[in-house]
């Protein structure tokens, strides 16, 4: 089990680590649209299009990264506490991959599938003048994101069935 952790992990630490560089690329780039629109009366709908279409894979690409650090959001009123073991909180993790994370991430890649195909076959593209022409790669990422959730949730109940295991032969 541990290799495919490893290679799970090692995935999803290199898509996270590369999408952390959209936040620069975006930073700068909404520097630059506001400078042009309020010192040069120049603006542009590409450019506005492009800001939101890095956020989305910001937040798209960075989500399995986000679990992968356990920094994702969580309910931690009882996780955190000091009256639960490793054993429970493993037990919980194990329990919201399965019932949680799985389902949804499964029931978003089973229902944006059309979705892409559309967006792939007609090479769709911004309805806005002057707009991006590639549309279709953005809606394509949405099967990428929930596919890399999917694998790391795989590897995250993985590990805590390691866990799992390691603190019953403890006893």
């Amino acid at each position: 089990m541990k290799p495919i952790i490893v290679i799970i992990e090692s995935i999803t630490e290199w898509v996270g680590r590369t999408a952390s560089w959209l936040v620069l690329a975006m930073v700068l780039l909404i520097c630059y649209d506001v400078a042009m629109r309020y010192l040069f009366q120049q603006g542009s709908v590409a450019l506005q299009e492009l800001e939101w279409h890095l956020f989305a894979l910001i937040f798209l690409l960075g989500s399995a990264y986000t679990l992968k650090h356990d920094e994702h959001v969580r309910v931690d009123i009882l996780y955190q506490s000091r009256f639960l073991s490793n054993k429970h909180r493993a037990l919980i993790n194990i329990f919201g991959t399965l019932f949680f994370l799985f389902p949804f991430c499964i029931l978003l890649l089973i229902t944006s599938w059309p979705f892409v195909e559309n967006a792939f076959y007609y090479n769709e593209g911004s309805p806005d003048p002057g707009g991006l022409p590639y549309r279709y790669l953005l809606k394509g990422s949405l099967l990428v994101a929930f596919g890399l959730l999917v694998l790391q949730g795989i590897a995250g109940l993985l590990k805590n069935i390691l866990k799992l295991r390691n603190t019953m032969e403890a006893k």
